[in-house]
């Protein structure tokens, strides 16, 4: 299996209020090996970045269209006339609304597609290969796959019956 990762450094706009918002460099990260998601650490002047990992077709989507329920809502609008794609963030910790240049994310998910076409995703997972192995009956098997009460034999008991 390749092992690719298809990344992004970029500047987007953590907006908070509809007046002001701050840059925040990001990185997107996407990994053959992991063919379903996408990955965004946000570089928020902590120690560590803040890491968030969600469904790669929510993004391809997204880039149209509004998309999303609950922790992760994307759509596609315009800012000051510059097309942006808004990604809105839920959790425990709080909400993020983060605004990225269309153009920058549409190329990146681009790439991402043309790395693992939609639908081709759990050919590279192997789980068809790894669910046969897990199948496969080993020989010690026989003693849990057959009769738990043994053939009936025709020997007779040590008490005469039988």
């Amino acid at each position: 299996m390749p092992h690719h990762t298809v990344e992004r450094e970029l500047e987007l706009k953590l907006v908070l209020s509809p007046e002001r918002s701050i840059p925040v460099p990001a990185r997107l990260s996407y990994r053959v090996t992991d063919p379903y998601a996408v990955h965004i650490a946000f570089h928020i002047g902590s120690q560590s970045p803040v890491h968030w990992t969600f469904a790669r077709e929510l993004l391809v989507e997204g880039v149209f269209r509004p998309c999303g329920h609950g922790d992760v809502r994307i759509w596609p609008t315009r800012v000051e006339d510059r097309p942006v794609i808004c990604v809105a963030l839920t959790s425990p910790d709080g909400n993020a609304l983060l605004e990225v240049p269309s153009a920058v994310v549409a190329a990146w998910v681009e790439h991402t597609l043309r790395l693992v076409p939609p639908g081709t995703e759990s050919e590279l997972l192997g789980l068809d290969e790894a669910l046969a192995e897990l199948l496969t009956p080993m020989p010690a098997d026989d003693l849990w796959l057959g009769d738990p009460w043994g053939a009936a034999d025709d020997t007779p008991s040590q008490d005469g019956e039988g």
